[in-house]
């Protein structure tokens, strides 16, 4: 296939954010007089929706999961974002993939604006074309959402488009939007998660990945 828009996710992706995320978690729950520091847990928290994982793993409703998304934020956009390393090789691929001429497009449940911080941090956001993520009034939030915005907003190809990421939410936005992806094991969704969701490919290192593309 001759892939021309390669759309990224970011968490567990391009960059490991467990620290910054672990903490800014850990912070908020303590607001509610909660102490959890289980790694496995907590590691969760990577990939889908802020107020969906309060409320699956935490048992919390709508409202008490919306403030403890606040709170996180607390944390998060002052220290979280910074604790956060980018994965070997990802600015190599980056080079590789610019250089044939082709889209990345960030398209991350992340607030954009933090998405945007991060990857002027890492100095790798000049290789993007567009970066698509969540707003703070809690809208665009779903992986599915996020991808169909970005195709509609392009009038992507969808059989030159295609989405890498290391969750099954990333693959179950690309299935349901008709478009090919690669399900990423070097980050936090194992392999057993994915295999579920069918990606149409899968790489185990983050050079792999040109080789598909």
């Amino acid at each position: 296939m001759n892939y021309i828009n390669i759309l990224f996710d970011l968490d567990g992706t391009l960059t490991d954010p467990y620290l910054g995320i672990s903490n800014a978690v850990k912070y908020s729950l303590k607001k509610f007089n909660i102490i959890d520091n289980d790694e496995k847990k907590l590691k969760l928290f990577i990939g889908p929706p802020l107020q969906k994982s309060f409320m699956e793993y935490y048992g919390f409703d709508k409202n008490k999961s919306k403030i403890a998304v606040e709170y996180y934020r607390e944390y998060y956009f002052e220290y979280g974002l910074y604790e956060n390393k980018i994965y070997d090789n990802i600015e190599n691929i980056l080079k590789i993939i610019n250089g044939k001429n082709k889209n990345c497009i960030l398209a991350t449940s992340k607030v954009i604006d933090i998405a945007d911080k991060i990857l002027k941090y890492f100095k790798i956001n000049n290789y993007f074309y567009d970066i698509v993520g969540s707003n703070l009034d809690g809208t665009l939030v779903e992986k599915e959402d996020i991808i169909k915005y970005i195709i509609e907003k392009y009038n992507l190809n969808k059989n030159e488009t295609i989405m890498i990421g290391d969750r099954k939410y990333d693959i179950i936005g690309a299935n349901r939007n008709n478009i090919h992806s690669i399900g990423v094991t070097y980050g936090y969704g194992s392999k057993e998660e994915l295999k579920e969701v069918k990606p149409t490919y899968f790489c185990e290192n983050v050079m792999d990945i040109i080789k598909i593309i």
